[in-house]
């Protein structure tokens, strides 16, 4: 609807622009705006300056404090919504930042005074996310993103084994089987129950394989993302001899754990409970650490600790459901890992059972008809591809079992390569040759189990 005047030209002189109120703004009103006064010089036509219509929102005079939600809504709601679908951007002549008022209240929004982001409101010195979770569970995620950057070789001695850094059990220089030390390892595995040594042995297991805890500088210099990739291929070849060295003193220390108790019958039947106990809380579906399970139950299905009938039988009589347990679960469990026709779900498993794949990259003969080896070859290389190609699966379900975890630090030292390398052959022999060093363990766990029922 058009606007005029019928004022007498003559009696009345035109309104100043800043008396006019202009309660609308529809778009047919606005159209004379931006005409000249000669298309409508009519009686009584008011000529407004057009730069009093056209003010803009980001003009300094309008920056004050905010008007209450409703008006602010009814000014913006004549021009923003009628004229334009989204109110044009338009660059702000005055300082784009609005304070929180003396209440603390924040302000109502307007696109004319914004408001402060929250981080930017922060007092310096204080971090936006201060996380105090250990690096276990943390998400490696990484994108593997395309950079410009110039192709690195991989390097051939990755180790994932820590430092030696000075241990609170053993002295700087120790001797094999120190009885003192052996006797505060009996107190620190009973202290804790199976569930949460199974745990401890979890997050040693990962850090070992490379699965968790792995640097940037250390996934730059293997050429992959997890040790479980790394293990696959040719220049992982070292950490495939640290996993196999691994396997072997967890297996040496679980068989010294039974053979060592050289008091009463039940002493060594409780210590088999007790392994067994630790295998069933390491199973797919609990821990699921396949690793440490297939070297507590290479320590039970040592010829050494098999030939003891006596505590077997007394097992059988006072524990009859552990007994039954590892007869008929862990058993026919473990000799499908060995396969490579065992569980290998990541949701269902934390660590996958890689001792075959390892075994089998190192040049170790498969026993066994040439038929079955054929076939066992085949899972064997399926399941390490697949095992390389689920690592991140791996990571998360490893983090989300050990999510809130709170490890013992020496139960953890103590379930490590190098302090059970040293805590069996003494700080000497630990240097020794793996071949030699092996060697000699066998014959001393030999001796100790005549020792302990020599008819059988």
């Amino acid at each position: 609807m058009e606007r005029t005047s019928t004022t007498n030209p003559g009696t009345m002189a035109p309104c100043p622009a800043r008396d006019r109120k202009w309660s609308n703004s529809q778009p047919a009103d606005l159209e004379l705006t931006g005409q000249s006064k000669e298309d409508h010089s009519g009686a009584g036509t008011s000529t407004i300056p057009i730069s009093a219509l056209l003010r803009t929102g980001s003009d300094p005079m309008l920056l004050k404090a905010p008007a209450p939600l409703g008006t602010t809504a009814d000014h913006l709601r004549a021009s923003d919504g009628q004229l334009h679908a989204k109110a044009p951007t338009k660059p702000l002549r005055t300082p784009s930042l609005a304070l929180t008022d003396a209440s603390g209240s924040l302000p109502t929004y307007c696109e004319l005074v914004p408001r402060v982001p929250s981080a930017q409101r922060m007092p310096p010195g204080q971090s936006c996310l201060e996380t105090e979770s250990p690096w276990w569970e943390a998400e490696e995620e990484e994108d593997m993103v395309e950079e410009d950057r110039c192709f690195a070789r991989p390097q051939a001695d990755v180790s994932f084994c820590p430092p030696d850094n000075p241990s609170c059990l053993l002295g700087p220089q120790n001797r094999p089987l120190d009885h003192k030390v052996l006797c505060t390892l009996r107190g620190l595995f009973l202290e804790h129950h199976p569930g949460s040594t199974a745990l401890h042995l979890l997050l040693v297991d990962c850090q070992a394989a490379g699965l968790l805890g792995v640097t940037k500088l250390q996934r730059a210099a293997m050429g992959v993302a997890s040790g479980l990739e790394l293990l696959t291929l040719p220049h992982g070849h070292r950490l495939r001899l640290e996993l196999l060295e691994r396997l072997e003193t967890l297996a040496l220390a679980g068989a010294l754990a039974v053979l060592g108790c050289s008091g009463p019958l039940e002493e060594r039947a409780a210590a088999l409970r007790g392994l067994v106990e630790l295998a069933l809380a390491l199973r797919p579906g609990a821990a699921g650490d396949l690793p440490g399970l297939a070297a507590i139950m290479r320590a039970l299905l040592m010829p050494q600790v098999s030939r003891l009938e006596h505590t077997w039988r007394h097992l059988r009589r006072s524990h009859t459901e552990v007994a039954l347990a590892f007869e008929q679960e862990l058993k026919p469990l473990m000799r499908a890992l060995d396969e490579g026709s065992g569980p290998c779900d990541p949701g269902e498993v934390a660590l996958p059972h890689w001792a075959p794949a390892v075994r089998l990259l190192e040049g170790e003969e498969l026993v066994g008809p040439l038929e079955e080896g054929c076939e066992r070859l085949l899972r064997t290389l399926h399941g390490a591809r697949q095992m390389a190609r689920d690592a991140p699966k791996f990571r998360k379900a490893a983090a989300l079992r050990l999510r809130g975890f709170q490890p013992n630090p020496e139960l953890r030292e103590a379930l490590t390569t190098g302090f059970v390398r040293r805590l069996l052959w003494g700080s000497r022999g630990a240097s020794a040759p793996r071949s030699e060093r092996l060697e000699k363990f066998q014959h001393v766990l030999t001796i100790l189990s005549q020792r302990l029922e020599p008819g059988c």
